[in-house]
């Protein structure tokens, strides 16, 4: 994605952070946390990735749309670590649909991007309702100075209910995140590790300028069916066994990459 790098496209690795502080599965401290995460970071560098994302994905069950100043100062230290560590550009997102925090994370700690959820239109998710968030977040940009960090906006985000916008398609979504002024759409399948649908992306494509994310789903296999993705971000493949929950495998790091690089 030529927004993060000089590339056509790029290829995403992402850091899913241990459980912090505070949270139902917490076990590590900060240092720990952000030694791990600096530790995966550098496996996913030193297999050719183009950017990395973290994520505070072990926090599960998330909090609604707000997370406490003990997470933010978390992800604070935990994205400082990454950010110094590697030479490629990093992004964030912190769940669930914490994109203020998420944004004010990254400018402290040097990020170039945010992951957000709910940018346009309402969701019900697991967290319940999660309404649109483009106004009050690029407000918050502006106000703190970060138009550097670039947006990519999840659109009928995985995970989630969209019966409240069933008679809206996917398309009209994406254009919605193009005149809300969002950097880039993602698109994803509707779980975890599950595929993103091929008629999406192409809809997708086809529906605005913005550069266009494939999300979720990623495998060797699939990725020369993203060649009309900009960037495509990876999580669960490359863990050992193919679970998110793990660390990352260099092996697998390296077979996704290759995949990827044929492109």
């Amino acid at each position: 994605m030529r927004i993060l790098t000089e590339k056509p496209r790029s290829l995403i690795g992402m850091v899913h952070i241990g459980a912090l502080p505070g949270t139902p599965h917490a076990v590590h401290s900060v240092a720990v946390l952000a030694a791990k995460a600096r530790e995966e970071a550098l496996v996913l560098q030193g297999a050719g990735y183009d950017a990395i994302m973290i994520e505070n994905m072990h926090d599960r069950p998330y909090l609604r749309s707000r997370v406490g100043p003990e997470i933010v100062a978390a992800m604070a230290v935990v994205a400082g670590t990454v950010a110094s560590s590697v030479e490629i550009p990093c992004g964030i997102q912190i769940l669930a649909a914490a994109n203020c925090e998420a944004l004010a994370v990254a400018h402290a700690a040097g990020l170039r991007f945010i992951r957000a959820e709910a940018f346009t239109f309402a969701h019900v998710a697991d967290e319940g309702t999660i309404n649109a968030s483009a106004g009050e977040l690029l407000r918050f940009r502006k106000a703190i100075g970060a138009e550097s960090v670039l947006i990519m906006a999840d659109i009928q985000k995985k995970h989630a209910s969209h019966a409240l916008t069933s008679d809206i398609c996917i398309a009209d979504h994406a254009r919605a995140v193009e005149y809300c002024c969002g950097d880039a759409v993602v698109v994803t399948g509707a779980h975890t590790g599950e595929a993103a649908k091929f008629s999406d992306l192409s809809n997708v494509r086809a529906a605005t300028a913005l550069p266009v994310v494939v999300g979720s789903g990623t495998t060797p296999d699939l990725v020369q069916s993203y060649s009309q993705a900009d960037a495509v971000i990876v999580g669960s493949w490359i863990k050992v066994d193919g679970n998110w929950r793990n660390a990352v495998c260099p092996v697998r790091a390296r077979q996704l990459r290759d995949a990827f690089h044929s492109l």
